[in-house]
């Protein structure tokens, strides 16, 4: 599109475990119910948006002067174009989010803009190194910062015991560490019988009392998360979304469950043809917006005490490539949401849009560290000190302060 512009030219949670393409779920049971006063029993659940979200599509800057001139076609909410949701008059919210957008009208959501984490390159492994480990650079630590939150919450009365899932052949950065993590990846995706698992759990008492052990505690899990057996979701994105939030939530349901989570979904590399107003972007947010409903739905009975920070690893650059798509970013959009969340606004010191404003002339810069923010709910929801916080979950991060105000 001309603008005249002189500026600018899945699977279903399963029988074992959990095991899905498009996601995975990790959690602990080891939240003190009595840690708290009177009958607080938190939850804290992260969910990590693999591949780099664009955030000016996802929230766009409609107010912004120079935003629909240096978006392009990609400028949604602009003159001509698809609108968005109304959040505050100056940003919008992309279209495929009306589920988050009820939740923002209720006051259970909260958007950040501009955010990012210390990393200031552009490679995905790196940025998802630093995004999970905490640090201030990759390749920095061998533990994740959510195990470090599950090690660092106090102790209260009593203690739950300390198991954990996911759904990985590998545990992923975020949730290595002290605090132990079950991983479990079948080898082909056909049903397992409960004849099969009856016969395996007695072929593994006898022979094998570990993995006895964990095979049982497999078994458990599955039936607290409502699962049965091994199903295709016929590549139906959306659904297997909605799968994997639905099966975590029942988790976090339960009166001996996990309280602290990370779920994770992929493919939010959009370097070609992104659709923000409909195609690939739009339906992955179509997606993200029905898992974040179920999660509502599911955690309905516990949903006035739980968080949840919605983070990916970095933006996409302000303007669109040659493919109609966006390379390599900076800053970009992170959610807080949960019926524990002073939510109803969006948190940004914004930036602007001109070419001298930019990051390096190319992407949104960031003026918010991702880390204040997650340490401020951390710490007015888990308890955990500004110290902890700054020693142990996010070392060398004493001079980020924590974001007040965010839970209600």
């Amino acid at each position: 599109m001309d603008r005249n512009c002189p500026q600018y030219g899945l699977l279903q949670p399963t029988r074992r475990i959990f095991l899905a393409s498009a996601g995975a779920f990790a959690a602990w049971a080891s939240l003190p119910k009595y840690a708290y006063a009177g009958s607080r029993d938190p939850r804290f659940l992260t969910i990590i948006l693999r591949g780099a979200m664009d955030g000016l599509a996802v929230v766009p800057p409609i107010g912004d002067p120079d935003y629909a001139c240096l978006r392009g076609d990609l400028a949604i909410g602009a003159s001509g174009l698809e609108q968005t949701l109304p959040l505050d008059g100056f940003f919008g919210l992309n279209n495929a989010m009306p589920g988050l957008h009820a939740m923002y009208q209720a006051g259970h959501a909260l958007v950040v803009h501009a955010a990012a984490t210390p990393y200031r390159d552009r490679s995905h492994f790196d940025g998802q190194d630093v995004l999970e480990s905490g640090m201030t650079g990759p390749k920095s630590s061998d533990t994740g910062w959510m195990n470090r939150v599950a090690e660092a919450i106090p102790v209260g009365d009593r203690v739950r015991p300390v198991t954990g899932l996911a759904a990985t052949p590998t545990v992923p950065l975020i949730l290595r560490g002290a605090a132990p993590t079950l991983t479990w990846t079948p080898p082909e995706l056909r049903p397992a019988s409960g004849d099969t698992m009856d016969r395996l759990l007695d072929l593994y008492t006898h022979q094998d009392p570990a993995m006895a052990k964990v095979l049982l505690a497999g078994i458990e899990t599955d039936r607290l998360a409502g699962s049965t057996e091994i199903t295709r979701a016929g590549g139906n994105i959306a659904a297997a979304f909605r799968q994997i939030a639905t099966g975590s939530a029942r988790l976090l349901t339960e009166e001996d469950g996990p309280r602290i989570a990370v779920l994770s979904y992929d493919g939010w590399d959009t370097h070609t043809n992104e659709g923000a107003e409909s195609g690939r972007l739009a339906n992955l947010l179509s997606a993200l917006d029905g898992s974040l409903v179920a999660l509502k739905q599911t955690l309905a009975p516990v949903w006035g005490d739980t968080v949840i920070a919605v983070v990916t690893e970095f933006g996409r650059t302000a303007k669109a490539n040659g493919t109609d798509g966006t390379d390599h970013g900076t800053a970009t959009t992170a959610f807080l949401l949960g019926g524990a969340v002073k939510g109803g606004r969006v948190l940004a010191d914004w930036p602007g849009l001109k070419d001298n404003q930019l990051y390096q002339a190319r992407d949104l810069a960031p003026t918010t560290d991702l880390r204040a923010v997650l340490k401020g709910a951390l710490r007015d929801h888990l308890g955990l000190s500004e110290r902890v916080l700054a020693d142990m979950v996010f070392p060398d991060s004493v001079a980020i302060r924590p974001v007040d105000g965010l839970i209600g």
